[in-house]
């Protein structure tokens, strides 16, 4: 989805969550494209009824929390081996 962002939303960056009026997840923020003045949002759905969105107005919702853990190796609590 593309989203307009207006004035106020200066402080948007790449992986913010929106959120519509009633606090449901709505997509992910993946870049910010255009000009400085009038930018727009490349957004990620978190939604399959995005036709519903359609001139709709959505918020920040603060960042996507990630585990560290995720993945294979992250090295940071390795079992340690007695011999």
């Amino acid at each position: 989805m593309i989203v307009k962002l207006n004035a106020s939303s200066a402080g948007i960056r790449a992986g913010e969550l929106l959120i519509d009026g009633s606090g449901k997840r709505v997509g992910k923020v993946i870049e910010l494209i255009g000009p400085v003045s009038a930018p727009y949002a490349s957004v990620i759905p978190m939604t399959d009824r995005t036709s519903r969105l359609v001139g709709s107005k959505v918020f920040s919702g603060g960042f996507v929390k990630t585990s560290r853990s995720q993945g294979k190796g992250s090295g940071r609590y390795k079992r340690r081996e007695r011999r």
